[in-house]
């Protein structure tokens, strides 16, 4: 791996907080472009195609994160290992993680391609979508799973880079990707007019080009992580140790977007307006919520290899510098896009109504959205220190079990039947997930303070 060594960073030796940074920037970079490519469709498909258009697109958003986030839970896995093997220098296990991992997400991508294929418009149903854009958000979601495969080797492929240090060659590729990507929603769009099926083309062409790049950058690297397309095959020992991260952190993502369709279904009851609002808004906090959750990615792989290493003294010292660079950036961005909140909107929609449905959004959750960061960046420090069933088991019941209960008992109640009590739901769940996951570390890191030597 010598000739590509400047791409990496040594997590185990020296300062924490600079090479943090030189980690998170890239990295929130990237995944601010790779959001881009849901913004682009959602601005191009909104200014161009109408509101019910962009309706269509916005409504999708949970549904695909409720069907994909198992398999990115595994690609949290394959970081973690990454991450540990690489730490400890062993090169075999290295190999075979990663040649597990790549075999993973091509799996995992046609059965998400065969499951959003066939089930969209039946799942889209259920969640109460407008019968106005039920036929457009079926087209968008079914072409936007088309890709699949390609989605999934590229975050598969991304994970096992991060787990070494490498967050810029990302970067570089979605850049390409991206521009393609907008390039393609304007021909699409404008030019052969067609709408949402033009827009999820658009992506699913910048997602092959993203998978592309990261495989081929794979495939001509030195030492552990060289991917072999021949070698392509499941490591049952390494998958096993996969999932055991993995599925905890997946079936978690699950249950969160799980929650959040059910919440969308109460978004939905009020109307395309107040949809696509709320579709605009969330896409505006997406932006902040990549930025903070480079500090959760950070946090899984520092730790994950300084446990590798052996270093466990370097792990509070992690978890420290990620939650303070969490809150700085959550607090700075998420005000930032509620005191630019209507011209952001207004890059999505032409429309007044839909503009003032996404500030009301916008006033609610971004203040606050520093809590979600904090949130996140525990649950990163728990995994990458090999604990996942305990964050998981505790989020489900913060957040998901939380927000569940709130929309059917508070929310029912008549004078608390608004849009606003919907919001008010993430806030809320926030506060008392992270104040459980700092028990929960607490716990933990003393029932290891011989190891740690804390």
């Amino acid at each position: 791996m010598a000739k590509n060594k400047k791409y990496e960073i040594d997590m185990c030796n020296g300062p924490i907080l600079k090479k943090m940074l030189l980690f998170a920037i890239p990295l929130m970079f990237s995944s601010i472009l790779q959001l881009l490519f849901n913004a682009a469709d959602i601005v191009v498909v909104g200014k161009f195609a109408g509101d019910d258009s962009l309706a269509a697109v916005g409504a999708t958003s949970s549904l695909i994160n409720l069907l994909t986030n198992l398999f990115i839970g595994l690609s949290i896995g394959a970081n973690v290992l990454v991450a540990r093997f690489f730490g400890a220098k062993k090169d075999q296990e290295l190999s075979d993680t990663v040649h597990t991992a790549m075999t993973v997400s091509f799996i995992s991508g046609i059965l998400l391609t065969v499951i959003g294929m066939v089930g969209a418009p039946v799942i889209l149903t259920w969640m109460k979508t407008p019968p106005e854009v039920l036929p457009l958000s079926t087209v968008y979601l079914r072409v936007y799973f088309a890709g699949m495969t390609a989605t999934m080797a590229y975050n598969f492929g991304a994970s096992v880079l991060r787990a070494v240090g490498d967050t810029k060659r990302p970067l570089y590729y979605l850049t390409a990707a991206g521009i393609l990507n907008v390039t393609l929603n304007l021909i699409f769009v404008i030019v052969f007019q067609w709408g949402v099926f033009g827009v999820g083309l658009a992506t699913v062409i910048s997602q092959v080009l993203s998978a592309g790049l990261v495989l081929r950058c794979l495939i001509r690297e030195q030492g552990g992580i060289h991917l072999d397309i021949r070698k392509l095959r499941i490591n049952k020992r390494i998958l096993l140790q996969i999932m055991q991260i993995g599925l905890p952190a997946g079936f978690q993502g699950m249950l969160f977007s799980l929650s959040n369709v059910v919440i969308q279904s109460s978004v939905n009851s009020f109307g395309a307006t107040i949809v696509a609002g709320n579709s605009a808004a969330s896409n505006i906090e997406g932006f902040v919520y990549v930025g903070m959750n480079a500090f959760y990615q950070a946090a899984i792989s520092f730790m994950g290899q300084n446990v590798g290493a052996g270093k466990y003294e370097r792990v509070n010292k992690i978890l420290y510098c990620a939650l303070g660079c969490v809150l700085g950036i959550g607090l700075l961005l998420g005000n930032a896009v509620v005191l630019l909140g209507r011209p952001l909107v207004s890059l999505y929609t032409d429309s007044a109504a839909v503009v003032e449905a996404g500030m009301v959004r916008l006033r609610i959750i971004g203040t606050l959205y520093a809590l979600c960061g904090l949130m996140d960046v525990m649950v990163g420090a728990l995994r990458g220190i090999g604990y996942s069933i305990a964050p998981m088991i505790v989020s489900l019941l913060g957040a998901c079990a939380f927000r569940l209960v709130w929309i059917a008992t508070v929310f029912q109640i008549d004078r608390f039947h608004t849009i606003e009590t919907v919001y008010f739901s993430y806030p809320v769940s926030w506060i008392l997930t992270f104040t459980a996951h700092v028990v929960t570390f607490v716990i933990l890191r003393n029932r290891l303070k011989k190891r740690w030597g804390a």
